[in-house]
C-alpha cells in the first residue's frame, strides 16, 4: 500500500513540475514575442509606423520595414522632410526625404577637361579623380564613356525642373526630375554619361553600359537609380545616373543589390 501511494505522490509531483515547466516556456516565449528587434538601425520613436507600415505591407521583412519607414515611406513623398547631414561627405544622402539648402554648393568642386566631359561640368574633386581613372580604363579597355552633365546649382535646377512641369505636369516630371533642393546633382558627387554617339537616354543600349554594370563600383560609383527599385528611388530607372559613394560602399551596394537610401538607412543614419 505504502509503494502505490509513494507511486501516486511521485506521479503527482512530476505532473506539477512539468505543469511549471509549460508555464516557464509559455512566459518565456511570449517575453520573446514581446522583445524588441535587435536591428541596430531599430527606432524607438518610430515604433508605431513600423508597426503600420508592417500591416500594410505584410510581405516584407521587419529588416525592410524598418529601413523603409527610416527612409521615409510611410509617408508621400516631399513630405516629412529633413535637411540633409555629412554635407561636404561622400556619405551625403539627397532623396525626396532628405534636401539640401539652396545656399549649398560643396567644397572643391573642379571643373572636369574635355577628355573626359562635354566640357563645361563639375564635379567634387574626390568624385572627379575616380571618375577619370574609370574613363581611362574603360578607354583602354576599348570603351568611351564620357560626362555629360554633373554637377547642378539650386538655381540650375529651379529652372529645369519648372521647364519640365510646363511640358509635362508635376506629377510626370516628379517622376524623373527632382524637386529644388532635393537634386542628387547639387552634391557634386553624380554625373550622367555617355558614349558621345548615343542619347544619354539611351544608355543601357550600349556596351559601355555593360562596362559601367561590371566595373562602376570598383571606382566608387554605383547606378542610383536601379531598375526595380522605384517604390525606393522615387524615380524612374537612369541608365545614365551614376553616384559617388566610395569604393567600399559601392561594392556592398551592388553585392547586395540595394539602394544608396537603404545602405544609408542601415549603416550611416544615427
Amino acid at each position: 500500500m505504502k509503494k502505490q501511494y509513494f507511486l501516486i505522490f511521485s506521479l503527482l509531483c512530476l505532473f506539477l513540475f512539468l505543469t511549471a515547466c509549460g508555464k516557464d516556456k509559455t512566459s518565456s516565449s511570449k517575453q520573446e514575442e514581446k522583445k524588441e528587434p535587435t536591428y541596430s538601425f531599430y527606432k524607438k520613436e518610430n515604433e508605431t509606423r513600423y508597426e503600420d507600415y508592417k500591416e500594410k505591407n505584410p510581405n516584407l521583412s521587419m529588416k525592410d520595414v524598418i529601413i523603409r519607414v527610416n527612409i521615409g515611406l510611410d509617408y508621400p513623398f516631399y513630405t516629412n522632410t529633413k535637411k540633409s547631414p555629412y554635407l561636404n561627405t561622400s556619405k551625403l544622402l539627397v532623396n525626396k526625404y532628405f534636401y539640401l539648402g539652396e545656399d549649398y554648393v560643396p567644397n572643391h568642386l573642379v571643373e572636369l577637361d574635355t577628355s573626359i566631359s562635354k566640357g563645361g561640368i563639375s564635379l567634387v574633386e574626390e568624385a572627379s579623380i575616380a571618375l577619370r581613372n574609370l574613363i581611362m580604363d574603360a578607354k583602354n579597355d576599348g570603351y568611351t564613356i564620357r560626362a555629360m552633365s554633373a554637377y547642378r546649382s539650386y538655381q540650375y535646377q529651379v529652372n529645369l525642373y519648372n521647364n519640365y512641369v510646363s511640358q509635362d505636369g508635376r506629377e510626370d516630371a516628379d517622376t524623373y526630375s527632382a524637386r529644388p533642393g532635393f537634386s542628387e546633382h547639387q552634391t557634386g558627387l553624380c554625373v550622367d554619361v555617355d558614349n558621345k554617339d548615343a542619347s544619354y537616354t539611351d544608355f543601357e543600349s550600349t556596351k559601355e553600359f555593360g562596362w559601367m554594370q561590371e566595373h562602376a563600383a570598383d571606382y566608387g560609383f554605383i547606378l542610383r537609380y536601379p531598375k526595380g527599385k522605384e517604390a525606393i528611388t522615387g524615380y524612374q530607372y537612369e541608365s545614365w545616373h551614376y553616384r559617388y559613394v566610395g569604393e567600399k560602399i559601392a561594392k556592398y551596394i551592388k553585392e547586395h543589390d540595394i539602394t544608396f537610401d537603404e545602405y544609408y538607412m542601415e549603416f550611416i543614419d544615427k
